[in-house]
Parts: structure tokens; sequence; C-alpha cells
């Protein structure tokens, strides 16, 4: 385990994190983050929000590399796929299975993980318990897309990491996206794996005392299921 101090953090946040920014993650965003955002609305801002993560991050993945096609009236240079590269994705049930169907959907037929692992709401650290993997053979072999909406306290995240790892999965080889990050989330997962690759559409300001982020926009899975 290393430790992050400030400098070695916002190293970590310049070479490792990529903050999505557009109007359209923006607008989306805030949509969701709205409590009088019902359950309908939020399903349908949150899918396309998810699908637009899910594209960029797939625009990200070590095979995309500057190139040059050949169009019907010449040639253009630009990024391209350069290797086919056996693709994971990973989820967290609940939430991180809404955004590994938008990344599913993109990618037909790519191979498709569970790790089931859930706060224990009753520690005041909200320490992750894991219940249940199934992960595709031969995963070491592949290249993992980590899912799951929200980084809080990242313990899911690092404890998913581990059984990857636990796999055969080298470090390098994961890549976490979700919707909002938190600083002191990001600090947590970088004191242990440095190497890991994150997209994410926003890092919001601080967790509060019930590991929440704020401003952040509640419990994704809540608010998309409708079992507030």
């Amino acid at each position: 385990m290393t430790n992050c101090d400030n400098a070695g953090f916002e190293k970590h946040l310049k070479e490792n994190v990529t903050i999505l920014d557009s109007r359209a993650v923006n607008l989306l965003l805030n949509k969701l983050r709205d409590k009088n955002t019902g359950c309908k609305e939020f399903n349908i801002y949150g899918d396309r929000l998810m699908r637009i993560l899910a594209e960029e991050t797939l625009a990200r993945l070590p095979s995309v590399k500057n190139g040059v096609v050949d169009t019907p009236c010449g040639k253009v240079e630009g990024l391209v796929e350069v290797e086919d590269k056996k693709l994971c994705i990973v989820s967290i049930p609940r939430s991180g299975d809404i955004l590994q169907e938008a990344v599913r959907q993109i990618t037909p037929g790519v191979g498709i993980g569970k790790i089931l692992i859930q706060r224990e709401e009753k520690s005041a650290d909200k320490n992750p318990v894991l219940y249940y993997q199934k992960l595709p053979k031969p995963i070491a072999e592949c290249f993992c897309i980590l899912v799951d909406p929200m980084l809080a306290t990242a313990g899911s995240a690092k404890r998913a990491i581990a059984v990857l790892i636990d796999a055969g999965v080298p470090e390098a080889n994961i890549m976490f996206i979700n919707l909002i990050c938190c600083p002191e989330g990001l600090r947590n997962l970088y004191n242990e794996y440095p190497n890991i690759k994150v997209v994410t559409c926003c890092i919001d300001e601080y967790l509060n005392e019930h590991k929440f982020i704020v401003p952040g926009l509640g419990d994704y899975g809540d608010r998309y299921y409708g079992t507030e």
C-alpha cells in the first residue's frame, strides 16, 4: 500500500483520472442531481448519461491509438482500434448493472462479470462485504472495465479490484468508470491501487458523516429503481 501525500494525489489525478467535460454531461448530471426528478425521468436521464460515459470509456481503451483510415475520397488521421483486445465488463450490483448494460449494448458479446459487494450500513465506516463473484474465463487475459455509478468511500471499488487481481488481472488492465467521485474516495483508491485508470463525469466536494457524496445525487440505485 502506498500513502498519497497531496503532491502524489494530485499527480494521480492528473495522470490517471479523466473527467468528462461537455454541456450534455453537465445538463444530464444536473437533471439526475435534482431532488425533484422522479423515478421515470431519472431512468431516462441516467440511461442517456451512462451511454455517453460508456462511449467515452471505450474510446479510451489501450487498444485505441492514433492512425489513418481510408475514406471514399482520401485518407484521414484520427483515432482507430489497432488491436482486438479481449474485453470484460464487471459490475458491482445493483447500481453497477445499469452502467454495465450501457457498455454491453455498444459491445454485444463482451464478457460479463459480477462482484456483489454491499456496505455494512450499521458500521461507522460502512465496511464493504463480499457476497458473490462470477467472472468469465480466462479473465486474466482481458482488459477489465469495472463499473459502479458512485465512488464514495472506495471500499466497494477496492474490494472488487482485489477480486480481479486475485483472479490474475494486472492492475494496469483495470479501468474504473463511474458518474460521480469524491476526493476522499479517490485518495483511498490510489493509496492502495496507484495504477488504476478512472473515467468519471465529476469529482464532487466531500463525503458527509453518513458517507454520502456532497452534493452528489443521493443513492443512485434507490432513485433509479424507485426503492427510496
